[in-house]
């Protein structure tokens, strides 16, 4: 009897049609956002023969889209508060479909590098509207943690999907059709949105404080900078003083954000604590995880020799497996509690990082599947929480503010998570290769090209010494990964002691 009085409370509100016809809006911006994010590891290879980018160049081409992108996702969630979120994002999609083509036919590495920071300013407006229209859309919290886990479970299946469409261009095109797989997805939400999403916006905004945007790329920009020296050439004065001023734009930027009346960055969500360990919990396995899928797509095609194609189906359980623990986190969440579904998801990661470790140069791709895929299921699992967390948080009429702090730790973690464990390998392979003729040093993919120039038998050592230096930078990296996010764990569950249910 008492199953029977509790059955109807806990069953989970349909959805109207038009909140399905949202949703599925929703969910292309982040498709778009993760085919771009997935694809260029995969091209990597081919825009360096194409090319010829340094190690410097390769990284900002892969990361510049993050940091723009990061600097400028509380800025635009701010603007989509104030001026409408729908509109914000209609206005980004066909932003996102102009710069993908600019990047598609890029060239020079300069001129691929100026596109993707163009990607990222227009990837800015997409996100924090995504998730700040979802905030408004389902106000049923059951409704809306399911609406989170179909989100969540959209970047994963856009991650998945991407490298295997894009694997199959790069077979048949060049390079650059894997940025157009952007334009079409681009302009279905420009059409869609108008007509099934809503309007929403802060009824009383306040002005937007252009000091504080400025601030905020002030500290980003030099900080990055700084770091990336310091991996690269190790440290020198203007490594140390750019680190330094960044650290003290982001000491003013808070000190002004608390001044504020209507701040930038809403400072008063980091005390909550659900909120704050939500946020590290996402930056930590983000930073983890994209940096390791830089690496592992060149592994796969220029270590082991798989084909793009290849290496998308070999990477494609993880984000399978990402998918249904996302869509099983949701029932998980709610028998064991927020703070064991979010620990247990971290130790699924670390327990995959530190597998990873056990790669080889010859072989290695079935240790590859299966530490990728305990990687997809512990970020499922953890992510789609923390996410709902973070939402559930700010009043409605914040929501793109909260949103764009949580796609804030996401994206920054990303492009830190490429720079700094990037940057780590990196570092290890060129101290294996410190003898090696000028430019093998510089990348795997550059290091095969200049093999190619060579007698066979020096080629083909040159080529073993690459590939076991690269390796063993990824092997060096996937052990780093797993101590931070087992420090990320600790801590975790440490603030969230407590709230187990």
């Amino acid at each position: 009897m008492d199953t029977q009085l509790r059955a109807p409370e806990q069953r989970r509100p349909r959805m109207s049609a038009r909140q399905i016809g949202a949703l599925a809006v929703l969910v292309l911006p982040v498709l778009l956002i993760s085919i771009d994010m997935t694809v260029l590891g995969f091209a990597v290879p081919f825009l360096s023969e194409d090319l010829g980018p340094t190690s410097s160049q390769l990284l900002w081409i892969v990361d510049v889209y993050g940091f723009v992108l990061a600097g400028l996702l509380v800025t635009m969630g701010s603007l989509g508060d104030r001026f409408g979120r729908r509109r914000l994002l209609v206005i980004g999609s066909a932003a996102f479909a102009a710069a993908s083509v600019l990047a598609a036919y890029a060239p020079t590495a300069g001129a691929l590098i100026a596109a993707r920071a163009l990607l990222g300013l227009a990837g800015a407006t997409l996100m924090p509207t995504t998730l700040g229209l979802m905030r408004n859309l389902f106000t049923d919290g059951r409704q809306r943690k399911f609406a989170i886990a179909i989100w969540g479970s959209g970047f994963s299946a856009g991650a998945a999907a991407g490298p295997i469409v894009g694997g199959w261009l790069l077979e048949h095109f060049w390079w650059g059709s894997v940025f157009l797989m952007a334009a079409p997805v681009s302009l279905a939400v420009m059409v869609a949105a108008p007509l099934l999403l809503p309007e929403s916006k802060d009824p009383n905004p306040g002005p937007i404080d252009l000091l504080s945007v400025a601030m905020s790329f002030l500290a980003m920009f030099p900080f990055v900078y700084g770091v990336k020296t310091v991996a690269e050439r190790g440290v020198t004065w203007a490594a140390v003083a750019a680190i330094l001023f960044g650290a003290l734009m982001a000491a003013l930027f808070v000190r002004r954000q608390r001044r504020l009346e209507h701040p930038l960055l809403d400072l008063r969500l980091f005390g909550l604590r659900r909120f704050s360990a939500s946020l590290a919990t996402n930056f930590t396995i983000v930073f983890a995880m994209i940096s390791s899928l830089f690496l592992l797509t060149q592994y796969l095609q220029l270590v082991l020799g798989f084909s793009p194609m290849e290496a998308g189906l070999l990477l494609l359980p993880e984000m399978a497996v990402s998918v249904v623990a996302g869509l099983f986190a949701v029932r998980l969440s709610e028998r064991v509690g927020m703070a064991r579904t979010i620990i247990g998801g971290m130790a699924f990661v670390i327990a995959g990082f530190a597998g990873m470790a056990f790669v080889g140069v010859d072989e290695g791709a079935l240790v590859v599947v299966a530490a990728s895929t305990l990687i997809g299921a512990g970020a499922g699992l953890a992510q789609t929480v923390t996410n709902d967390a973070i939402l559930a948080a700010a009043p409605a009429d914040r929501a793109g503010s909260a949103s764009a702090i949580s796609e804030t730790a996401y994206e920054l973690g990303g492009a830190m998570g490429v720079a700094l464990l990037g940057s780590l390998a990196t570092g290890v392979y060129r101290s294996e290769l410190g003898d090696a003729p000028a430019g093998a040093a510089e990348t795997l993919g550059e290091a095969a090209h200049v093999a190619a120039t060579l007698p066979a038998e020096a080629g083909e050592a040159l080529l073993t010494a690459a590939r076991t230096a690269f390796t063993d930078g990824l092997r060096i990296t996937a052990l780093v990964a797993a101590a931070l996010v087992l420090i990320a764990a600790v801590a975790v569950g440490r603030a969230l002691r407590g709230n187990a249910r």
